[in-house]
């Protein structure tokens, strides 16, 4: 079996060698990589073969990347936000901390696309020192959420090492990883970076998923290695225009998130990033899909869909209106729309 290094150093990451695969516009897309890079592995790049526009879209440059009048280098504040290179502390009880510039596949609509995969993007051992310091000296932080670019791509080594020196820290209680591996190179859960990580309860992992197309042998055998070794698997899915921005192309992709053991956790609108705003649809486009999923399929497939508030202000929910009146009873509408009513407790909470 060829390996997940060699499978990443094989990667597409010019238009000149993506025109041997299809039929590009090699000078503008180079306008695109020279401040937004391009990485398409051999396998993401055979399901965009196979899949078409969905795949495609998340992962071949578009010069309306360079046309967006909208969007913000940093839309959630994060270099405000950091105390230290690469953590971020928006909440009062966890942190985000950034310890890979790499990812498998530089998908278009990256909240930090500004830096991921650049030489604007640094961590060292020193900014990784710096990090762990200010989780060992703020005890208010209990849970310490790991992200890049992406986590997994570090060596089994240097995750070993993180993971050792977060667990050793009294206080923090809850490690997750927030990584797309299972779903753009999945060969890289190896038996052996399970049995990595699987020490380290409780661990969890929030992976990536954004269209069915994505779920194939290889990320459900990917899923089935960390599920098997206790980890619990959510997936936050971003709501892209032209992916997966309709009731039965997001039905399917929850539906099948259940079958390989990741529970859909967010839904997220689009991040206002500078270079995404053709990705972006409206907030009613995502709520008129939550309606199409509340009560039309298993609760354990419904995500939350949240904003993320621009400036670092935080996740806001955005839900289908369902209560229509207040008062000595809740009047409200159902999935299927029928009025219903309940009597309030009167305690006035």
């Amino acid at each position: 079996m060829e390996k997940w290094q060699d499978i990443l150093r094989d990667s597409v990451t010019s238009p000149t060698l993506l025109n041997e695969y299809f039929n590009v516009d090699v000078t503008s897309l180079n306008q695109v990589i020279a401040t937004f890079p391009m990485r398409i592995n051999p396998y993401y790049l055979q399901l965009i073969q196979k899949a078409g526009t969905p795949l495609w879209k998340q992962a071949v440059p578009d010069v309306a990347e360079l046309l967006d009048p909208v969007c913000m280098e940093d839309p959630l504040g994060e270099e405000r936000l950091s105390p230290v290179p690469n953590l971020v502390h928006k909440y009062p009880d966890r942190v985000l901390f950034l310890v890979s510039t790499q990812c498998a596949m530089y998908c278009r609509f990256c909240t930090r696309k500004r830096k991921v995969g650049t030489d604007r993007m640094v961590i060292s051992p020193d900014t990784i020192e710096a990090g762990l310091d200010y989780i060992r000296h703020h005890p208010q932080v209990r849970e310490v959420l790991l992200s890049g670019g992406d986590p997994l791509l570090l060596p089994d080594s240097q995750i070993e090492y993180l993971l050792s020196e977060l667990r050793a820290i009294p206080s923090v209680k809850v490690i997750r990883i927030g990584t797309r591996v299972p779903c753009t190179l999945p060969m890289r859960v190896t038996p052996k970076l399970v049995a990595i990580l699987k020490k380290f309860h409780p661990l969890y992992i929030n992976t990536h998923f954004n269209h069915p197309a994505e779920i194939t042998p290889e990320s459900s055998a990917a899923c089935t290695l960390l599920a098997d070794a206790g980890i619990p698997l959510g997936c936050q899915t971003v709501l892209l225009k032209g992916v997966n921005d309709t009731p039965a192309v997001m039905r399917e992709l929850l539906l099948k998130l259940l079958e390989i053991r990741v529970k859909p956790y967010y839904l997220f609108q689009t991040d206002l990033t500078r270079g995404t705003n053709h990705f972006r649809t409206s907030t009613a486009t995502g709520i008129r899909i939550m309606r199409s999923l509340i009560g039309h399929i298993s609760g354990m497939a419904v995500p939350t869909f949240a904003l993320d508030g621009p400036g670092g202000k935080g996740k806001i929910p955005l839900t289908p209106d369902y209560i229509l009146t207040r008062g000595d009873k809740l009047v409200f509408e159902n999935y299927c729309g029928e009025i219903c009513t309940y009597p309030e407790s009167g305690d006035g909470i």
